[in-house]
């Protein structure tokens, strides 16, 4: 087994087995949405559906990324997720594609098309190997093994910081950016891993051309805390496994730029989704709640979804709300105090 190999295998059995991994800040839980007694719609004619990137989401909902690799459990969460995604009708992100630039037998993980013929996939690498000799011809072939609709370029300084050997070098990577933006025929997506993006980075990323951002914000699963745990020292991890910008408040400070946003960190339930909508989101991303049922079967995801999508589904009626597109944006149905 590679040392990314198993540097794979550890982060899964970490979230999955240590719930300190998931720091469960609730930032969500201070926000307070407007309830209607009187919600004058038919909770049954409520219709969730979103469209994004060209093609029609049951609810707005992406399975964010997780894993993928050679070892016959990481291609198994890989394929139970695609395939729940495909019969939900919900988007999915698959982990970071890197390893297949080292092991051929990872690409069985991240071809997906035959139990996700139809799904919303993204492929993903991380931007900072674009200063580790990433060539343009192996993210081409990273989106190709997946057939994938978008590529994810994923931000983690405080995860390479943290991890023993972290790929730190993240000079010019904006720049970088920005010609793989203008170079690919797929849309690009930049997110971060739980610390947050800032209207500062978002900024510059939207000059380089990023029409897509996933501000995946602290209050979830925490990547420093994870290192820290495979770390001889873990005291750094650990002191830093709740920085960053709480995901609400990344989602405020970026809607008014304009861009398209995907909420993720710490979004734990249809309720936070619907508050994630209404801060200007337009598809809200979730990892950990899914990984344990992804070990054990697709219809195990599935059942996690359809109880997800139910909740969002009855926020929406008690805002008096039967289409999306009415609570998106809506800053004014939060409860200010």
């Amino acid at each position: 087994m590679s040392q990314l190999e198993k540097r794979k295998t550890e982060h899964v059995q970490l979230v999955a087995k240590k719930d300190e991994m998931d720091r469960r800040k609730f930032y969500f839980d201070e926000i307070r949405l407007t309830h209607r007694a009187l919600p004058e719609i038919d909770l049954k004619a409520i219709d969730p559906s979103v469209e994004f990137m060209g093609k029609t989401l049951s609810f707005p909902l992406l399975i964010s990324s997780m894993t993928g690799g050679s070892g016959a459990q990481l291609k198994t969460i890989n394929r139970n997720l695609a395939e729940a995604a495909e019969a939900e009708g919900v988007a999915m992100g698959v982990g970071s594609q890197r390893i297949l630039f080292s092991d051929p037998d990872a690409k069985a993980s991240f071809d997906l098309r035959d139990v996700a013929p139809t799904a919303l996939l993204f492929a993903n690498l991380g931007a900072v190997q674009l200063n580790y000799g990433m060539t343009v011809d192996q993210i081409r072939s990273a989106i190709d093994v997946l057939k994938a609709d978008a590529l994810i370029l994923h931000l983690n300084p405080l995860q390479e910081a943290v991890q023993p050997g972290g790929d730190t070098n993240f000079s010019n990577v904006r720049k970088k950016i920005g010609e793989i933006v203008q170079g690919l025929e797929v849309p690009v997506i930049v997110k971060e891993v739980g610390a947050g993006i800032s209207r500062a980075d978002a900024e510059l990323l939207i000059k380089a051309g990023v029409k897509t951002i996933d501000v995946a914000g602290a209050g979830g699963t925490s990547w420093s805390r994870i290192e820290s745990a495979r770390c001889e020292d873990p005291s750094l991890g650990e002191l830093f496994q709740d920085w960053g910008i709480p995901t609400p408040l990344a989602l405020q400070q970026l809607a008014p730029l304009g861009v398209t946003l995907i909420a993720s960190g710490g979004i734990r339930t249809g309720i936070d989704m619907a508050k994630a909508m209404v801060l200007g989101a337009s598809l809200c991303g979730m990892a950990r709640p899914f990984l344990n049922p992804a070990m054990e079967s697709a219809e195990a995801v599935r059942k996690v979804i359809q109880r997800i999508k139910r909740e969002f589904t009855t926020a929406m009626f008690l805002l008096g709300a039967d289409r999306v597109e009415k609570i998106k944006g809506r800053e004014e149905l939060i409860v200010k105090s």
